[in-house]
């Protein structure tokens, strides 16, 4: 690519990168101001007394009252999910799905974080009602098997929801991954190729499932575009989290987050139950105040969390550079990456430190650049 093309390219994905974090921002307080007006109006309490007459048997109350929120929430958010999902992605020619496509896409999205917030949700409920003082070490743990559980059946539930995906038929490319995995003492069901043309022409590969659904999954606008050698450094770095204990590691990192983040509820919701004129923890009505809690905690923990992430990425990085030896095929495959998908190379320190979860590009070239073998 000419050097003025390049320049235009990285201006590009700096002002996508741009809007995305403005658009994250924005997301955010406005969903904190939407809670609190909600609450502090008395909205939230009427829509749960009147549920509360309603709805019978008493246990269903809750699923109607969540149902309620999320259509309400899709509804008061969707001019800026739209924006920020499907018309952004067009303007910077990073998908070409059909809108009808795309609301069938949050129609399944939706169901699904329906059907899982009434599990955990209820759970929560449940317990609270029947462990009044230990509720927040109770439903941590759960939420933590969930978790797990989740991993586990992600490959062969919830991606298929999606995407269709079918054993790689690269023969070549299948063998050279599978000699990989056996090489960095992996063990995987097989190799598949995921229709991700469908949705967005970014790029992606992931190892996912545990046990028997462990798998790869190559996506369609990777396997086409990316050279054997590039591939197999990209899932040499996913190997390497699995090596590493990396996911085990950051789903005990959350079980800790979320248990000290039930404590805390534990411990301070009587002030905000009274600042909002909720009778109790235990009413769905207070359901926006823990909405609340996550996502004010969410943000605070953010930062710590994409510090623990970066040094995750930096480690698996230095592993799949090891295990390969293939220093020009990493590096022309974070050229790659970044041009297709449009990534902030350098952000400012600020932007790195809230919204990155892995090194920056830069630095991910600068580290493969001193890697000595």
């Amino acid at each position: 690519m000419a050097e003025p093309d390049k320049q235009a390219l990285l201006d590009k994905a700096k002002s996508y990168s741009r809007i995305k974090y403005a658009l994250a921002i924005a997301d955010t307080l406005y969903l904190l101001a939407l809670i609190v007006l909600f609450l502090k109006l008395g909205l939230s309490t009427a829509l749960a007394n009147f549920l509360a007459a309603l709805v019978k048997p008493g246990y269903l109350v809750f699923p109607a009252y969540l149902l309620i929120i999320i259509v309400l929430s899709y509804i008061l958010t969707f001019p800026l999910n739209f924006y920020q999902s499907f018309i952004l992605e067009h303007k910077f020619a990073l998908t070409k799905q059909k809108a009808s496509a795309w609301l069938v896409d949050q129609l399944k999205a939706g169901i699904l974080s329906y059907l899982i917030g009434v599990i955990l949700f209820g759970a929560f409920y449940y317990v609270l009602r029947h462990n009044p003082r230990t509720w927040w070490c109770i439903i941590a743990l759960f939420w933590m098997c969930f978790s797990l559980l989740m991993a586990k059946i992600m490959p062969v539930v919830i991606i298929p929801l999606f995407f269709k995906y079918k054993r790689l038929e690269d023969a070549v490319l299948r063998d050279r991954l599978i000699k990989l995995a056996e090489g960095m003492r992996v063990k995987i069901l097989d190799v598949f190729e995921i229709d991700f043309s469908k949705k967005t022409l970014k790029a992606n590969a992931a190892f996912v499932g545990w046990g028997r659904t462990r798998r790869v999954i190559l996506a369609d606008t990777l396997k086409d575009k990316y050279s054997y050698d590039e591939i197999e450094v990209i899932l040499a770095h996913e190997f390497a989290h699995y090596r590493m204990k990396h996911l085990w590691k950051l789903i005990s990192i959350n079980a800790f987050t979320t248990l000290f983040l039930f404590y805390l509820i534990f411990i301070t919701n009587a002030g905000f139950l009274k600042f909002f004129s909720l009778v109790s923890l235990e009413d769905s009505a207070a359901f926006p105040l823990i909405i609340m809690y996550m996502t004010v905690f969410g943000i605070i923990m953010q930062p710590l969390e994409n510090f623990l992430s970066r040094r995750f990425e930096k480690n698996a990085d230095i592993a799949a550079l090891n295990a390969t030896g293939m220093k020009e095929a990493f590096i022309s495959m974070m050229e790659k990456l970044s041009d297709q998908n449009l990534s902030d190379r350098n952000p400012h320190p600020l932007i790195k430190f809230f919204f990155f979860d892995h090194p920056p590009v830069a630095e991910r070239i600068r580290i493969a650049q001193s890697a000595i073998f």
